[in-house]
């Protein structure tokens, strides 16, 4: 899969030590002009349905379960690779002051028919609801957050921007895609 970035926070100046290494998929859900993304209350911001590949599972049927779980949305055939992020990223654990995460993107047909959400508790806690919007307006909010930088911004906007904006650039909606 084609690698759509290399990331490493800024927080991080040496990446030396013992990490936690994490693979996740990520699922890109379109209808006509809107994507389906994750608003998350907590952090203000915008993200892909997806998640942690668990242990021996495979990257399709992980992806298949998280969107199932944090979406309701049901995949139908075969999902298309669209890219991966690799990233660095602190840590909360002691014993893994660093994590070492591979997300892989992938382009879903989705049924129309959705199921009841499954979300873990800590994601109902931080008020994360899936959510159609346009993709430019998805983009635009995460900029905002990031240029605002409030104390509650999540780790992840950075990657998640980013690759919003590749896939913007992708579709021809917008032109620059650091």
């Amino acid at each position: 899969m084609r690698l759509l970035a290399d990331i490493v926070h800024p927080s991080l100046m040496d990446l030396a030590g013992e990490k936690l290494y994490r693979q996740a998929v990520r699922g890109i859900v379109m209808r006509e002009d809107k994507i389906l993304l994750l608003y998350t209350g907590r952090y203000d911001d915008f993200s892909f349905p997806g998640g942690g590949v668990d242990e021996d599972e495979d990257r399709i049927l992980a992806l298949k379960r998280e969107l199932h779980e944090e979406a309701g949305l049901i995949v139908v055939g075969e999902p298309e690779p669209f890219g991966m992020v690799s990233e660095y990223q602190p840590y909360w654990k002691p014993q893994w002051p660093i994590m070492y995460q591979k997300s892989y993107w992938y382009h879903c047909e989705v049924a129309q028919e959705t199921v009841a959400t499954r979300m873990e508790h800590y994601e109902v806690a931080n008020g994360m609801r899936p959510e159609w919007v346009a993709l430019a307006d998805a983009i635009k909010h995460n900029e905002q957050v990031i240029k605002q930088a409030p104390a509650t911004m999540g780790l992840s906007i950075h990657r998640e921007t980013r690759v919003l904006k590749r896939l913007a650039h992708e579709l021809d909606i917008l032109t620059p895609c650091n």
